[in-house]
C-alpha cells in the first residue's frame, strides 16, 4: 500500500534518486485526444514501479489505462526515467506486433544511454514533456 502524498521519488522506496517521467510529443497528443489526464498517467506510473504492469522486457512495459480500455508502452532506463512512449485502444488492436516491440526495445536501450543533458535537450525541443513534478506526483485516490 502506497501511503497517501507519496511522491514519485519515494514510492519506489529510492528517496536518494530522483526518478522523472515523461510522456512524448505523439503520446501527449494520443493521450489528449483519449482524454487520458497525466494525474492518471502518474499514478499508473507508480504502479508500474511497484511492479504492477506487463514486462515485456528490454525495459519495455505495457500498462492499462482508462479503465482497461487503452494500453500504454513505457520505457524505463534503470528505473531513473520512465517515458510513455506509445499508445493504443484496446478496441483497435489486441497487442503489438513483435518487429514493434523489437523497436520499442531499440528505443530503451537508446535512452539508456542517454545523459541528463540529452533529456534536457529534448525537454527543451519539446520532443518529450515531464509529468509527475510537484502536486501532479502526489497519489490521487
Amino acid at each position: 500500500m502506497v501511503a497517501l502524498g507519496a511522491t514519485i521519488e519515494n514510492v519506489a522506496g529510492f528517496p536518494q534518486k530522483r526518478e522523472r517521467a515523461f510522456k512524448t510529443a505523439w503520446f501527449a497528443k494520443a493521450a489528449r485526444k483519449a482524454h487520458i489526464a497525466d494525474e492518471e498517467l502518474c499514478s499508473a506510473i507508480r504502479q508500474v514501479m511497484l511492479g504492477q504492469a506487463d514486462d515485456l522486457g528490454g525495459g519495455v512495459f505495457k500498462k492499462r489505462l482508462r479503465k482497461n480500455q487503452y494500453r500504454s508502452l513505457i520505457i524505463a532506463r534503470a528505473g531513473r526515467y520512465w517515458v510513455y512512449a506509445y499508445l493504443f485502444a484496446k478496441q483497435d488492436r489486441a497487442n503489438i506486433e513483435d518487429d514493434e516491440l523489437r523497436g520499442f526495445r531499440a528505443q530503451a536501450a537508446l535512452y539508456a544511454r542517454k545523459t541528463d543533458a540529452d533529456i534536457a535537450r529534448e525537454l527543451h525541443l519539446k520532443e518529450i514533456v515531464e509529468i509527475c513534478h510537484g502536486k501532479e506526483a502526489e497519489i490521487q485516490e
